[in-house]
């Protein structure tokens, strides 16, 4: 019963740190559309969506990336000469796979809120820019197949699937990519790679820790996305 309320009581700082950012979202949203008003290829709010490929990168697991999805909503605004700011807010299901002892594929579903920051580099106005920038990354605990919780890992063999599940809640990617399209639709294609441990929390398990050979977990999740993205 404890247990359960503690899970209660850390969704509900999850929703409230969402409302956070989806209001500091909106106040950054109205900033640059009072500042950036009238200028050109300026003030552009667009709804995406599309796929995308998870991988993680460990050098003990060896993950297979697997296709997931991505949605979200953005302000795109001039911000110096050819320089454009984005910001931004996606949601994401991704996945990935690994291997249990008996060659069975274990599909891990990452389930995770994204904030960026992004600056675009204007090629072609209204039709080709280049974006880089860092983007904050909150994450759900992965999931597994209920019926295929309980496999043991290949690349761990005293772990089972579902002891990695508790992934560290922030991670931090570094974003890069390309639009290519026209002034309300365009096509974006971009990489994302987290920086952080995404496994380090589970070094805090003393007993898991062990059980992996007395060796720390440590893995950096790497994402591939192609999206369309509607300008309103």
């Amino acid at each position: 019963m404890l247990h359960f309320k503690t899970y209660i009581l850390f969704l509900l700082l999850k929703l409230e740190l969402m409302k956070k950012l989806f209001l500091v979202f909106i106040l950054l949203c109205c900033n640059l559309m009072f500042s950036q008003y009238g200028d050109k290829d300026s003030n552009h709010i667009g709804l995406s969506g599309g796929i995308t490929q998870l991988n993680l990168f460990s050098e003990q697991f060896k993950a297979k990336p697997e296709i997931g999805w991505v949605a979200g909503f953005s302000l795109r605004g001039n911000y110096y000469n050819n320089w454009q700011m984005i910001y931004g807010m996606q949601f994401t299901d991704s996945n990935f796979s690994l291997q249990s002892v008996t060659n069975t594929a274990i599909n891990y579903k990452l389930s995770a809120v994204q904030v960026h920051l992004v600056a675009s580099y204007m090629l072609i106005e209204n039709h080709l820019t280049l974006e880089i920038g860092p983007v904050l990354q909150i994450n759900g605990k992965l999931t597994v197949d209920s019926d295929k919780e309980n496999l043991l890992l290949k690349d761990s063999p005293l772990v089972k699937a579902k002891d990695i599940v508790a992934i560290n809640t922030f991670s931090g990617n570094v974003y890069g990519g390309v639009t290519v399209g026209f002034t309300n639709f365009r096509l974006n294609i971009n990489y994302q790679y987290g920086f952080i441990n995404v496994m380090n929390k589970l070094n805090k398990n003393d007993t898991l820790v062990l059980l992996n050979g007395n060796k720390d977990f440590k893995g950096n999740f790497g994402m591939l996305s192609g999206m369309l993205t509607i300008y309103l």
